[in-house]
């Protein structure tokens, strides 16, 4: 009524009231009575704000990239923003000027050419390689750009999501290290490969080494059979020379006791032809009737009764008839038996 407004200002919003060209109010979070016909209210915001961008430039060597983040600012000094750019409200509480929705545009394009100056000084490979420190090279590039602390704007912070060539150059760039990547997987392959051939090798050595020493000891074994064997023979032919030499003296022994009774025997030979010679050479003169005498003197009785039965048949035929008595015939027979 009569003008007399009413305003009230969140503590995010710098609040200023001119009257006739001079501030009367300013600060946070004011709520005043004022007379509209002769008062402008500027309200400047001071709230962080996170502004994404993308656009595309060209690196020292004239290769297309995109950049792609996020930058975030602030007001700092909102009197000096205020002076530079119509932050003024109108009674509905609107701006009066487009110049707030305009800053963030101011913002981006501070980046852009802040990007552009860097990006002039930068192949494509360094650029890719670098994407961190090209970020921190421009918010401090920012933070001392005069379009933005004229109007009293400080950068929080400044990001890049993403780095992006054109498909062909990504695919020209890729190629060198694709065909890296391919080369490395080909000689982990060829290592593992290589360490398989290696352990197998080693397994096989290994099986070799134990066959190896199996053999010896067989061969060891075997020339111990053969050492038993060959000392088995020596111990048999020693015996048996032994026993040959035993039998041979043996027959030396048997040699010379043959000899010995030869000898003997015809020593006793001798000593009964001697005997037989004189006894023969001294019945030369006797009579047949005595000599027969001589011997039947000495003859046993089945000796005498043989000669009496061979002189009866020397004389059968002058004998007619000769009998025998039973006790003769049962003599002869028990002499018989």
């Amino acid at each position: 009524m009569f003008g007399i407004r009413y305003v009230k200002s969140s503590p995010s919003h710098y609040l200023l009231q001119y009257r006739n060209g001079r501030i009367v109010r300013e600060g946070t979070g004011l709520a005043f009575f004022y007379f509209a016909p002769r008062s402008t209210l500027v309200s400047v915001p001071l709230t962080a704000s996170d502004v994404p961008f993308m656009f595309e430039e060209i690196t020292r060597d004239f290769q297309a990239v995109t950049l792609q983040g996020q930058v975030s600012f602030r007001v700092g000094q909102p009197k000096l923003l205020a002076e530079q750019q119509d932050y003024s409200l109108l009674p509905t509480g609107a701006y009066a000027s487009e110049d707030p929705q305009r800053l963030p545009i101011r913002v981006l394009n501070a980046v852009k050419a802040q990007f552009r100056a860097l990006l002039q000084e930068m192949d494509l490979k360094q650029l890719l390689q670098g994407t961190e420190q090209l970020s921190k090279a421009a918010r401090q590039g920012l933070a001392a750009a005069a379009s933005l602390t004229t109007l009293g704007i400080e950068i929080g912070d400044l990001g890049l999501l993403a780095v992006k060539p054109n498909p062909e150059t990504a695919r020209a760039l890729e190629a060198p290290m694709r065909e890296q990547i391919l080369k490395q997987a080909d000689d982990a392959t060829y290592t593992r490969r290589n360490a398989a051939i290696e352990q197998e090798q080693l397994i096989k050595e290994s099986e070799l080494r134990s066959e190896l020493v199996v053999e010896q000891k067989k061969r060891q074994v075997r020339e111990t059979q053969v050492e038993s064997e060959r000392v088995i023979l020596e111990k048999k032919h020693q015996i048996q020379t032994q026993e040959l030499a035993g039998k041979v003296s043996l027959e030396h022994k048997n040699g010379e006791l043959v000899q010995l009774q030869a000898e003997n025997q015809k020593r006793e030979a001798d000593v009964r032809a001697y005997g037989a010679q004189v006894l023969v050479e001294a019945m030369k003169g006797l009579d047949p009737r005595t000599l027969q005498a001589l011997v039947m003197g000495q003859a046993s009785p089945e000796a005498l009764m043989a000669l009496g039965f061979q002189t009866f048949a020397d004389n059968a035929a002058k004998i007619g008839e000769f009998n025998f008595s039973p006790d003769v015939l049962r003599q002869l027979a028990r002499k018989g038996g």
